[in-house]
C-alpha cells in the first residue's frame, strides 16, 4: 500500500515544483514571459475597500492597463469594488476563492474551490476569468486539472516586490529590479487581506518610481490580454 500512496503523493506534488527553481525558468509561458517591448503588470488578493481604489488611482494618473488576480472571497465582501476594477478598462483573472495552499489540498477541493471563485467574479463583473494565479504560486495536479475543465490559464511571476511585508516602496522597487526584464510579469498586491495590515500602500507607492525605470529602458506596463498574446 505505501508505494501507490507515495506514488499518488508525488504526482499531487510534481505541479508545484514550478514555483522555484531551475524547472520554474524552463516553463517561460506559465512564469508570464510574453512578448518583448514591456511587462505583465497584475496585482493578486483584491479587490479591497481602500488598497484597490488607491491602486485604480495610481493606474489612472500613469495611462497603465494591470490584470488583477481576484479571490472570490473578497468579491464576496467588496462587489463594488470588483466591478470598479472592470469599469476602469483592467483585466481580472481568478486567485481562488480561498487564499489557500493548493498543495495542502485535494484536488476535488481546488475544483469546487476555483468553480466557486470563477463563477463569483464572473456573475459580479459580468467577466469570465482568463487566467489563473494559484496562491503562493503554488499548483497541485488538482489545481492544474482544475484549470484545465474551467479552461482557466495559470500564469505566475518572473519579478516580485514582496510587498505584502509592507517595506517603502524603494525597498520594493529593489526588489523587483532583481529579476525585472523585458518581457516579464511583475506581482504586486493591492489587499492585505493575507499580508501585514496596509501592506498595499507599499504597492501603491512604487508604482510611480517603477513607471520612472520602465521608461528608463523603454519598457511599457500592460495587462496579461496582451502580454502572453501569441503571434502568428
Amino acid at each position: 500500500m505505501a508505494a501507490p500512496l507515495l506514488g499518488a503523493a508525488l504526482v499531487h506534488a510534481a505541479p508545484a515544483l514550478t514555483a522555484r527553481g531551475p524547472l520554474r525558468r524552463a516553463m517561460p509561458r506559465l512564469t508570464g514571459q510574453g512578448r518583448p517591448g514591456g511587462v505583465a503588470l497584475t496585482f493578486d488578493d483584491g479587490p479591497h475597500p481602500v488598497g484597490t481604489p488607491l491602486v485604480l488611482q495610481a493606474l489612472a494618473r500613469l495611462g497603465w492597463t494591470a490584470t488583477f488576480f481576484l479571490l472570490g472571497s473578497q468579491v464576496d465582501r467588496h462587489p463594488d469594488v470588483a466591478r470598479s476594477i472592470v469599469a476602469a478598462g483592467h483585466e481580472v483573472g481568478v486567485h481562488g476563492y480561498e487564499h489557500a495552499n493548493h498543495l495542502a489540498r485535494s484536488g476535488r477541493w481546488a475544483q469546487r474551490d476555483l468553480e466557486r471563485a470563477c463563477g463569483q467574479i464572473t456573475a459580479v463583473t459580468g467577466v469570465r476569468p482568463r487566467w489563473f494565479r494559484p496562491p503562493y504560486g503554488v499548483l497541485s495536479a488538482g489545481s492544474v486539472r482544475a484549470a484545465a475543465h474551467l479552461d482557466v490559464t495559470p500564469v505566475l511571476w518572473t519579478s516580485w516586490g514582496r510587498d505584502w511585508e509592507g517595506p517603502p516602496a524603494d525597498q520594493v522597487l529593489g526588489h523587483l529590479l532583481r529579476s525585472l526584464d523585458d518581457g516579464g510579469t511583475v506581482l504586486l498586491h493591492d489587499s492585505d487581506c493575507t499580508s501585514r495590515p496596509g501592506a498595499w500602500r507599499s504597492a501603491v507607492e512604487v508604482l510611480s518610481p517603477l513607471a520612472a525605470e520602465l521608461d528608463r529602458r523603454g519598457l511599457a506596463a500592460r495587462p496579461l490580454r496582451t502580454h502572453l498574446l501569441r503571434s502568428g
